[in-house]
């Protein structure tokens, strides 16, 4: 992970919740080390097309999704208007962990990619 990105988050949490009519809506909230939280959430479709954020847009306004298997998501965030991150998520055969890949450019252009490894909590 890029130095800019500052300290690590003491908690990351994500919701990924199937809420009908061939909806989903993804929350994920990152606990600071000073424990504020950043809150975000979006309602898309699966089909790739973009639908808006809410909550904190710090990071992103809109965001598309796809789900090529049924273990993983693929996110592309947009903040006015421009690309921002791509990011995969693939859930483990066992349901118990997910990775997230995530690939951006740094302040001065250059592209990374970075994986982060989550547990489940319940």
């Amino acid at each position: 992970m890029p130095s800019t990105y500052g300290p690590a988050p003491k908690r990351v949490t994500y919701r990924f919740e199937d809420i009908g009519g061939a909806k989903w809506r993804t929350v994920v909230d990152v606990t600071a080390p000073d424990d504020s939280v950043r809150h975000m959430v979006v309602d898309y479709t699966l089909d790739g097309s973009a639908a808006p954020g809410t909550a904190d847009t710090s990071e992103a306004d809109s965001a598309a999704f796809l789900s090529p298997t049924p273990d993983a998501l693929v996110m592309s965030l947009a903040k006015n208007r421009t690309l921002g991150s791509v990011r995969v998520y693939h859930v483990a055969a066992d349901g118990r962990t997910m990775t997230e890949t995530a690939g951006s450019v740094n302040g001065d252009g250059a592209p990374f990619v970075r994986m982060f490894h989550y547990k489940r909590l319940r």
